[in-house]
C-alpha cells in the first residue's frame, strides 16, 4: 500500500512541480541555450529492475564533455551556469517529467549509469534496483554520492528499507532546504 501511494504522492507532485515552475523552467531553457547552445542534457540510466531508461537534466557541463559519471568528469567542464543550477538544483528539475512517466521518484537511489559496475552490483545484491531511482534521498542529503559504491548501496537500502510518506516528505523537505550538495565533480 505504502508504494501505491507513494506512486500517487510522486504524480501528483511531479504535475504541480511542473506547472508550477513552468515559468521558471521556460527561462532556463532560454539562459541554458545561451550558454552551452544545447539547455537539455539527456543519458542513459539504471532504471527499476535494471531497465534503461532517459534522464532528462539542465546542462551544467560543456556539450564535449565525455559521459561519465559526474565524480570522474573534470569540474572544468562545468559552464558558469552550470555552477548556478547545481548549488541551487535546479539542473534537476526536468526530472520531474521522468517521475511522471513513472520511470523515477521523487525519492529513491539516484540512477546511476550502466557503466558503473561495482555500484550496480551492490545495488543488485541488496535489492536497491527493484525500485525506482529518485531525484533526492537519505545517501543525496548526507552528500554521499557516486564515488563510494558500497556506502552508496547500503545508504540506498537503508532508506528504501525505513521508506514511510513520512520518510519520503522529509526527504523532500531536506533537498529543497538546501541539505546535500548533489554529486561531487572530479
Amino acid at each position: 500500500m505504502t508504494q501505491f501511494l507513494l506512486r500517487i504522492l510522486d504524480i501528483l507532485l511531479a504535475a504541480i512541480g511542473l506547472v508550477v515552475t513552468s515559468p521558471i523552467l521556460f527561462v532556463l531553457m532560454i539562459i541554458g541555450f545561451l550558454d552551452t547552445g544545447s539547455p537539455l542534457f539527456r543519458q542513459e540510466r539504471v532504471g527499476k529492475n535494471q531497465i534503461p531508461f532517459i534522464l532528462v537534466k539542465f546542462r551544467t557541463m560543456n556539450v564535449d564533455t565525455a559521459s561519465v559519471a559526474s565524480h570522474l568528469a573534470s569540474s572544468s567542464s562545468i559552464t558558469k551556469f552550470g555552477h548556478f543550477l547545481r548549488r541551487t538544483k535546479l539542473d534537476e528539475l526536468p526530472q520531474l517529467w521522468n517521475v511522471l512517466k513513472g520511470e523515477m521518484s521523487l525519492v529513491g537511489p539516484r540512477p546511476s549509469l550502466f557503466n558503473q559496475q561495482e555500484l550496480v552490483n551492490e545495488r543488485s545484491k541488496l535489492g536497491v534496483l527493484t525500485f525506482r531511482p529518485g531525484i533526492t534521498g537519505l545517501a543525496q542529503v548526507n552528500e554521499i554520492d557516486m564515488s563510494t559504491p558500497y556506502l552508496l548501496a547500503e545508504t540506498d537500502k537503508k532508506m528504501l528499507d525505513g521508506m514511510s510518506v513520512i520518510a519520503y516528505f522529509k526527504y523532500i523537505f531536506m533537498t529543497v532546504a538546501g541539505k546535500g550538495s548533489g554529486d561531487r565533480v572530479g
